[in-house]
């Protein structure tokens, strides 16, 4: 892409990904640190996060889908592991073997499929998803006692991890976390005799925070690594990653009580100056943000006005000198003092959807200090 013909720009920083990476393995001391990277690395772009992170020595990464398990492989070096979250999709089976996938095994059905493919290829990686609170996937208790009557479905199969998934993680207060933790010992004490002392994978971004107890021996940190806070409630103890930058297509000198964008939701209190920037909710920008957020130009707030449209949206540069607000500069949706949580609480949901639903249309760009 040309970025002379986008309506702006997404910028990652890499250098940033990494150091968050740091900061979350330093904070679960000797557990193994891994990276969710799934949904092209939370809208960023697996292949340059998963390199970036590969630098910084990580060697585990997840994803939900095999085709992105399939597409992140040819991007990263031999060594590197990939796990599927979603399991064994039907008729696809063959390809995580071809493309060296490793299955998170979430039902009876899948170990027992696994276990037929390992007669044939020798034997097969996999984890075995245990199902805690959350209701979404693995193996329930009595999916466990089934196991148990039938420990020859196991045959051939090589489980590196157990693992399960935190529903509340992100409100520390919850009694969900301290129910699940307990819920899991429960359920790992019940397995087959030859399961019960295998390491385990319990804690993503905000399990990381809940305590030692919850680390076992795999994390899966997925959306702090990319800026958001995995603390809710505190100061965010990642670096920022992503600056989401929109093109100022036309300004506007207008008298008071003039009528700004669709349906007439805002109109000017004074003369006004209207900056018309080139990002609209086609690119992400949630259409309930107007009316409601900030951009800043050069460090400076200034209020979004009026409603988001498709490809556009408006902003209040009243404030702002003429010669700091022309045609063509750059307004920052995201960045500077704009956080991505900030967004998130603005728009009424969290910093995940943000990010996942940036399109394509900006230009991306990546920062590295060649780490």
């Amino acid at each position: 892409m040309d970025p002379r013909l986008s309506g702006g720009y997404l910028t990652v920083d890499l250098t940033a990904i990494q150091k968050n990476y740091q900061i979350l393995k330093a904070e679960v001391e000797s557990s193994e640190c891994a990276a969710v990277i799934k949904a092209d690395a939370y809208g960023l772009g697996a292949s340059e996060v998963g390199n970036a992170l590969y630098r910084a020595d990580c060697r585990k990464f997840f994803v939900a889908l095999p085709e992105e398990g399939i597409s992140l492989r040819k991007s990263l070096p031999i060594d590197a592991e990939i796990f599927i979250l979603g399991g064994l999709f039907i008729d696809c089976e063959d390809l995580y073997i071809k493309e060296r996938l490793t299955p998170v095994l979430n039902s009876l059905d899948e170990i027992r499929i696994w276990s037929e493919l390992a007669h044939d290829h020798g034997p097969l990686p996999a984890l075995i998803h245990l199902e805690t609170g959350i209701c979404r996937l693995g193996l329930m208790a009595e999916d466990i006692e089934e196991l148990k009557a039938n420990p020859h479905w196991l045959d051939g199969i090589e489980v590196q991890y157990l693992m399960s998934h935190l529903a509340s993680a992100d409100i520390p207060a919850s009694e969900q976390n301290a129910e699940q933790l307990d819920e899991l010992h429960k359920l790992i004490a019940n397995l087959p005799e030859g399961l019960q002392h295998l390491p385990v994978s319990f804690a993503n971004s905000s399990g990381i925070f809940l305590g030692k107890e919850y680390h076992f021996n795999l994390v899966r940190p997925g959306v702090a690594l990319f800026g958001a806070n995995p603390t809710p409630g505190k100061a965010n103890p990642m670096n920022p990653v992503v600056q989401w930058q929109g093109k100022i297509l036309q300004l506007h000198n207008v008298d008071s009580q003039k009528p700004v964008g669709y349906g007439a939701t805002y109109r000017t209190g004074q003369k006004s100056r209207i900056a018309t920037v080139a990002i609209g909710y086609a690119d992400g920008y949630f259409r309930n943000l107007g009316n409601k957020a900030y951009c800043t130009i050069n460090n400076k707030r200034v209020p979004v006005v009026g409603r988001v449209s498709m490809d556009m949206i408006t902003v209040d540069v009243t404030s702002l000198e003429e010669e700091d607000c022309k045609r063509g500069d750059l307004v920052t949706l995201v960045g500077d003092d704009i956080t991505l949580d900030e967004v998130a609480k603005q728009a009424g949901t969290i910093a995940y959807e943000i990010l996942t639903s940036i399109g394509r249309r900006c230009y991306r760009r990546y920062l590295t200090d060649g780490v």
